[in-house]
């Protein structure tokens, strides 16, 4: 407690510089803004291009990491804010839900699957599912629908049911090879994967086919986080908007 009262004061006066120096202008300074591995390629390309064009006088100082870093991240102050996926624990910040965003399954192009127009949980429990390494929020949620993976995700067996990638981008080349398939949510499905064939471009990644689960599909809340005692709320605002100004494809909006 001794800690946390001792930060919150030295924020406190950090944030009195901070709008001293600001002048008259709320939003004038760098944002610290962190995004889990899951998020960043696919929401802060157009993230970052709304922020330049809505509010240039607030640079986005940007940091990839894993939930559990981010938090610690944002408790020691070295962010001021964070994109994660919930669930993750309570340590009193401020939360603003962001979207839902449901999970698609990603299957080679020569997988009978390919042909299918949707799929279940219970029809990829057969298959080879490549998972993200230990760390990622996302291999969790992976893990809840086909929990029968959990299993093979720690023992030498597994090698022969689910492989560990470094990320997402890694997992999808290793689908279009042909070893295996995996889960990826809507935002990292490139847009002409979802086109019909004929209006694909030849130069496009033709080797991997996304398909919707049938029903309610899997999905996880995309949410805001920032310490309470964090002042900035018009830089917190600004941020908000320029997040639901992307296109964020497929996505519920939350507000």
């Amino acid at each position: 407690d001794i800690v946390r009262q001792a930060q919150s004061v030295l924020e406190q006066a950090a944030n009195i510089k901070e709008i001293a120096k600001r002048g008259k202008d709320p939003l004038a300074g760098p944002l610290r803004l962190g995004v889990i591995y899951t998020i960043g390629p696919y929401l802060l390309p157009d993230l970052v291009r709304q922020t330049i064009e809505r509010t240039p006088q607030m640079p986005l100082m940007l940091q990839e990491n894993f939930t559990v870093r981010l938090l610690e991240m944002l408790r020691m102050g070295e962010i001021d804010c964070a994109i994660m996926a919930e669930p993750f624990p309570d340590t009193g910040l401020a939360i603003a839900p962001l979207y839902d965003e449901p999970f698609m399954a990603a299957v080679p192009s020569s997988h009978p699957f390919a042909a299918k127009t949707d799929i279940t949980s219970e029809e990829l429990k057969s298959e080879t599912m490549l998972l993200l390494g230990t760390g990622h929020c996302f291999r969790d949620h992976v893990l809840e629908v086909c929990p029968e993976f959990a299993r093979f995700s720690s023992d030498a067996e597994g090698i022969r049911k689910s492989f560990e990638g470094s990320s997402l981008e890694t997992i999808k080349h290793m689908v279009a090879a042909g070893m295996g398939v995996t889960l990826v949510p809507r935002l990292g499905v490139p847009k002409s994967a979802l086109l019909p064939p004929p209006k694909r471009r030849k130069d496009e990644d033709t080797y991997v086919r996304y398909l919707p689960f049938r029903g309610e599909p899997p999905s996880r809340r995309v949410v805001l986080a920032w310490r309470r005692s964090f002042t900035r709320y018009e830089a917190i605002a600004a941020l908000r908007n320029a997040i639901y100004a992307c296109e964020l494809p497929g996505v519920k909006r939350l507000s």
